[in-house]
């Protein structure tokens, strides 16, 4: 399932209305890219190039072209392309897929090859760069949170610099460098912490206000519900699982997609750890099916507790 929406969210007070749109989802990524200044100054940061070098960022069809009719269709989140024709595919994703790097690489491979023609020389191959934001640890090991690969001798001698990813894990530590403020930003859950942002770092205004208009336009608000209605539409009348038997892992992505839905109802802090420790030890397929289509179905939090009978007496 592509992209759920993430729990954190920023939020923008109108008079007594509290709108609340995630920045984590991919179409809100994609409202933010709009502006070319902000995809200017986030491939700056990220890449390390002096912005007054990029002369211009184009966002092109996000669709990579299918050579066979079998052949499994590839949609990049965000497709740019550079001033010096660099293609460059930003990849948002908040839900732990476990064939991440192979999924980073396959885009990458497509994206390369995506230009090339019967009978054409290989020297109309460009440069292709992924860029990946993820919400979850990767590399649980590894302390930093922005990662960089290349293609290198076991010497570090560049072979070349025609592929290169970038991995960014959005929940690890601050390092002090220029990137940290996006991580700031796509974490942000409030207008102080983007006013924070804005006055700490003056080239990431321009970013902040983007935001802050996402954060007002209340049709973006009609949207975000219709997206969750039809997310929680498809869960609801799908089984899920139709064999017995199933996998370990397919059973903890279970645990996963119930704790996303209950987090997205706006009540993270009522999501006691008891409740998260509960749901993600449960063993029974049967009780994990109808705890997900509870989800998908209630209102609330409350309300999937007591249908569920998962309240405070029940735990004791």
């Amino acid at each position: 399932m592509k992209d759920m929406l993430s729990l954190c969210v920023f939020s923008c007070k109108t008079g007594e209305n509290m709108e609340k749109i995630s920045l984590k989802a991919d179409y809100v990524v994609k409202e933010l890219f709009v502006h070319e200044k902000v995809r200017k100054q986030f491939l700056s940061d990220i890449l390390g190039i002096p912005i007054e070098e990029i002369k211009s960022v184009h966002m092109v069809n996000p669709f990579l072209r299918r050579l066979f009719r079998l052949q499994k269709q590839g949609i990049m989140d965000i497709a740019l392309v550079l001033n010096d024709d660099t293609k460059i595919d930003v990849e948002m994703q908040v839900h732990m897929q476990k064939h991440w790097i192979r999924r980073d690489l396959y885009y990458l491979a497509r994206m390369y090859t995506d230009d090339l023609m019967l009978g054409e020389n290989y020297g109309k191959l460009r440069r292709c760069i992924s860029i990946s934001l993820l919400d979850f640890k990767l590399f649980p090991d590894k302390r930093e949170y922005h990662s960089i690969y290349r293609l290198r001798d076991e010497t570090g001698r560049e072979l070349t610099d025609l592929w290169e990813v970038h991995i960014i894990e959005l929940g690890k530590t601050l390092t002090g460098n220029t990137v940290d403020d996006w991580i700031r930003l796509f974490n942000a859950r409030s207008q102080e912490e983007l006013d924070m942002i804005a006055i700490r770092n003056e080239s990431m205004r321009e970013a902040v206000e983007a935001v802050k208009e996402l954060g007002l336009f209340r049709t973006l608000r009609w949207i975000y519900d219709d997206y969750w209605k039809a997310k929680r539409d498809r869960w609801a009348e799908d089984e899920y699982v139709r064999e017995e038997g199933i996998a370990i892992g397919l059973k903890r992505g279970k645990a996963e997609d119930i704790l996303h839905l209950l987090e997205n109802m706006g009540e993270r802090e009522a999501l006691q750890e008891s409740l998260v420790k509960r749901i993600e030890s449960q063993k029974d397929e049967e009780t994990l099916k109808r705890w997900l289509l509870s989800a998908a179905k209630a209102e609330s939090l409350g309300q999937f507790m007591e249908q569920e009978g998962l309240g405070e007496q029940d735990e004791a």
